[in-house]
């Protein structure tokens, strides 16, 4: 079976009970379809002798196809862009429900209609890997065949242009966060003898004492998450994912930000960098990874206990250093 085909299948039995975006594969590969008879009619004329216009397809690595660029590349920009916020809106909803506890939880529950069960909750982060997996292989293809088409690698700059809008939903915060939420709840559940997997091959790994968070998916995808903060060149404590993708200590990309602990990344002015890939406007929407936080302590017990002891102090120290300069600003001294 052709993957449009099983993707149709896909989101069709995912849309029976919910309304998810989808990527338009039938309509995207029409728009090639178009294109590609429009350049063989136009060899056909020039070949005949009736027109001296030959198309060129290679032209396309410099030139626009006026054929299919008005249509294909602003309708999947539009795609993409809803397929990552209703992934990212629905990891978010369930990783709330599964770190929240007492009334809030009930809450929680009782407006977005989850069951909040151990298999429901599994089942439900594996439908949103599923969806998120999917969706990317449908993207990655029907570039590939965009580029295919026109002999030219406007579809692999078209991926580097969505990385850089934070629509590729393979850089999303929040898949790191279900890869985390699976493998807390895999050691959860592993003294019972009833883990339920949310994908197979996801682990944390220790390399050199460096921590990374690997997965293989299927069809040759596989993400490796560094899990070094690049600012102090330890283990991220208390993990931060910026709108880049990139992840930091808290404390450490609140001082690269030039804000206080106190005020917040929210607080950061849109000119401020990343440290890493220079991107502006990356700390206003920052992801705190708390499934992340939470497999981290755990796995390094001894690492977690010195530096929770030395990030206490600090936190102390700068909300100190804060208030003493909130009550001079006030005091006009």
């Amino acid at each position: 079976m052709k993957f449009c085909k099983k993707y149709e299948e896909y989101m069709e039995g995912q849309c029976r009970n919910k309304k998810l975006p989808r990527v338009g594969l039938k309509k995207l590969k029409k728009i090639l379809k178009r294109c590609r008879k429009c350049h063989q009619s136009r060899s056909v004329v020039g070949l005949s002798g009736d027109n001296n216009i030959v198309h060129d397809s290679s032209s396309c690595s410099q030139h626009q196809c006026s054929v299919c660029d008005g249509s294909f590349f602003p309708s999947l920009l539009k795609e993409m862009s809803e397929v990552v916020g209703s992934f990212n809106k629905r990891a978010q909803k369930l990783l709330e429900l599964h770190l929240s506890s007492g009334f809030r939880k009930y809450l929680i529950l009782l407006k977005e209609k989850i069951q909040g069960n151990h298999i429901a909750l599994v089942q439900e982060g594996k439908d949103l890997v599923t969806y998120a997996i999917i969706n990317a292989i449908a993207v990655r293809k029907i570039l590939k065949k965009y580029d295919k088409i026109h002999y030219s690698k406007q579809g692999q700059a078209f991926k580097s242009q969505a990385q850089s809008m934070h629509i590729e939903i393979l850089q999303s915060p929040w898949l790191c966060e279900l890869m985390a939420f699976h493998i807390n709840l895999r050691e959860n559940k592993a003294k019972n003898g009833k883990a339920l997997a949310l994908f197979d091959g996801c682990s944390l790994v220790f390399k050199e004492g460096k921590p990374s968070l690997t997965c293989e998916l299927f069809d040759s995808i596989k993400l490796d998450i560094d899990l070094t903060c690049s600012i102090c060149l330890d283990t991220v404590f208390d993990p931060v994912s910026l709108t880049c993708g990139h992840i930091f200590c808290y404390i450490c990309a609140c001082k690269v930000a030039s804000v206080t602990i106190v005020d917040g990344l929210q607080a950061a002015n849109h000119k401020e960098k990343c440290p890493l890939c220079r991107e502006e406007g990356v700390y206003e929407s920052a992801v705190h990874l708390e499934e992340l936080n939470i497999l981290l302590s755990r796995s390094c017990p001894e690492y977690w206990k010195e530096r929770l002891q030395t990030e206490r102090v600090e936190r102390l120290r700068l909300a100190k250093e804060h208030w003493e300069s909130q009550c001079r600003a006030f005091m006009g001294v």
